[in-house]
């Protein structure tokens, strides 16, 4: 692709994606979204026409507006920001329940071994067994 079709569809692309129109982005006012947008890749922006970046964040910066798809997308950011939240909270309500548990059963072990030895009790001497004759002998 020459440098001046390059050009023509980046600036076609930085029109559709600040009046909120993408088609081939998710439409967010970024240089990734921007060269998606053009279909050019983004190294084409970055190195080859630097002035049309810096031209697009200006016009980012002047819009002052962010555009729904963005905006959505800062929605579900927020919501799952909360979820985690949520998430971790419940996390630490499990391990100080685990926490509990494990101190509940080392005590029932001290005391099941201490109930053990007052009453005496010796464990069964272990006999053992002799092997079953082989058939035929």
């Amino acid at each position: 692709m020459s440098r001046d079709k390059e050009r023509t569809n980046i600036r076609a692309a930085m029109y559709r994606l600040l009046a909120g129109t993408p088609l081939r982005s998710d439409g967010a006012l970024t240089v990734l979204a921007l060269a998606a947008e053009a279909d050019v890749k983004r190294h084409v922006l970055t190195h080859r026409h630097t002035d049309l970046k810096d031209e697009f964040y200006a016009r980012v910066k002047a819009q002052g507006q962010v555009p729904d798809s963005e905006r959505k997308l800062r929605e579900e950011l927020k919501k799952t920001k909360e979820r985690l939240a949520e998430v971790i909270k419940e996390n630490k309500r499990q391990q100080a329940e685990i926490d509990m548990f494990a101190r509940v059963v080392n005590v029932l072990t001290v005391e099941n071994d201490q109930l053990r030895g007052q009453k005496g009790r010796k464990q069964a001497p272990v006999v053992a067994l002799r092997p079953a004759p082989e058939p035929g002998s």
